[in-house]
């Protein structure tokens, strides 16, 4: 029997990223296809098309990628398990926040699947797109997706699917986490889902899950006879944001009727004005939380969220030009494939002490800073050699220079030696990551 031939290397730690999802590969093409497609998303290519990924990849044309995409008979929801998987195995049982938060991508005409003129919060206003419901996980400040679901539009619906609004979507998310075993000691969402008590809070309360929402300013709560509602008095406290910087801001309680296991918060950054752009309401379920716990919890979400739509434009999210959702849908999947390839590379999820900095650091455009952008900045920097030798490769088909090939393959080689491994011993056979 004739052995298949191995898989082409790309960069060190793609390579051994990749290697977790193998198995679902047995065709050597499609796993090849899957390591280059994380190369793209990491890369700096500004849209992640499939034509401009197989340039910098060393491919020809395109055309093994979109069928990777579009035709390969990869299992989407087992690549989802074992990433899904790999995020359990890293974590260890320790709790995370949960954020459940949508995203929406423009796209012209009506071809593909799911689009119609809807709210697109990503621009805050209605426009022709295409939105999906998205669960994120928060460790120690490093993010990384979880889960998503497209949102089908009624009038948008295919035979056999079911209408489900964004928060049942969101429900269904969390019942498969929590079935997985995820831990989540606190759960984020915006007012859509802080508004939707049946479909939405009562899964929550179901599950005894801690959870800060914000609703709206009109939130109706209903008072029993002879009871009134009261606006405590407001307390200053300090925002502190990711890059430690802080600003003031103002929270006070509000308690309609009497104080309960739901409790009623208003932020503001001026207690006077009461600015709506800058005010919030809130409302929490989570025992012994002060004022500042609120604030900056709820400011979190906030942080994070732009955080996850800057992340999510940095790999290509919507630069897919694909009609079929389900061919979507493995183009998100790959997105988050690599998001969490970048997170795995943070000081909070590797599992022993950061060592001290490879000569790689030395690199006159090194980012020291320890969050998910700079991590990405680094890890692009590393597969560098990779895709300019693939870029420049042509011309020298054409005139022909020796010396600068050897040079790029002793530089790829210098680099891979510096990229060290961190062994993570997990039930998958040859599993192990880099440190960039």
């Amino acid at each position: 029997m004739v052995q298949p031939r191995p898989a082409a290397p790309t960069v060190k730690f793609v390579d051994e990223y990749c290697q977790w999802y193998k198995s679902l590969f047995p065709d050597v093409r499609s796993f090849e296809a899957f390591k280059y497609l994380h190369v793209g998303c990491i890369s700096e290519l500004k849209r992640k098309t499939l034509p401009e990924i197989a340039k910098i990849v060393g491919l020809d044309n395109q055309q093994g990628l979109h069928h990777f995409l579009t035709t390969s008979p990869w299992d989407i929801e087992k690549l989802r398990a074992l990433r899904l998987e790999l995020i359990l195995q890293v974590l260890k049982g320790k709790p995370i926040i949960l954020i459940i938060d949508e995203t929406g991508d423009k796209k012209k005409g009506n071809n593909t699947d799911y689009v119609k003129r809807q709210y697109i919060g990503n621009f805050g206003k209605v426009e022709n797109g295409i939105v999906a419901v998205t669960a994120y996980g928060v460790f120690c400040g490093m993010t990384f997706p979880l889960l998503f679901e497209v949102y089908k539009p009624r009038e948008r619906l295919k035979p056999g699917d079911k209408y489900r609004t964004k928060p049942e979507i969101a429900a269904i998310l969390m019942r498969k986490l929590e079935s997985m075993g995820f831990n989540f000691n606190l759960v984020l969402a915006d007012s859509l889902y802080g508004e939707s008590g049946k479909n939405f809070i009562a899964v929550l309360d179901e599950f005894k899950k801690n959870y800060i929402v914000a609703i709206r300013s009109n939130h109706s709560v209903k008072l029993p006879p002879r009871q009134y509602t009261q606006y405590l008095k407001w307390h200053k406290f300090k925002r502190v944001f990711s890059d430690l910087s802080s600003e003031n801001r103002f929270i006070r309680e509000i308690i309609y009727g009497k104080r309960s296991e739901n409790r009623y918060w208003q932020i503001t950054t001026d207690r006077e004005k009461l600015p709506g752009n800058t005010t919030w309401y809130v409302m929490s379920k989570y025992p012994d939380l002060t004022p500042r716990d609120v604030g900056n919890f709820y400011g979190l979400r906030t942080w994070v969220e732009y955080g996850l739509k800057q992340s999510k434009n940095e790999l290509g999210w919507a630069d897919y030009r694909l009609t079929h959702y389900q061919d979507i849908e493995r183009w998100w999947e790959i997105v988050c494939s690599s998001y969490l390839m970048v997170s795995l590379h943070s000081e909070q999820m590797q599992p022993s002490p950061a060592k001290s900095p490879s000569k790689l650091a030395d690199h006159p455009r090194w980012d020291d800073g320890k969050g998910w952008k700079n991590i990405l900045n680094n890890l692009r920097l590393i597969i560098q050699p990779f895709t300019l030798f693939n870029l420049i490769y042509p011309w020298l088909t054409v005139f022909p220079i020796p010396q600068l090939d050897l040079g790029f393959s002793k530089l790829q080689s210098i680099i891979y030696n510096l990229t060290s491994s961190i062994f993570i011993f997990m039930n998958h056979p040859d599993l192990y990551f880099s440190s960039a």
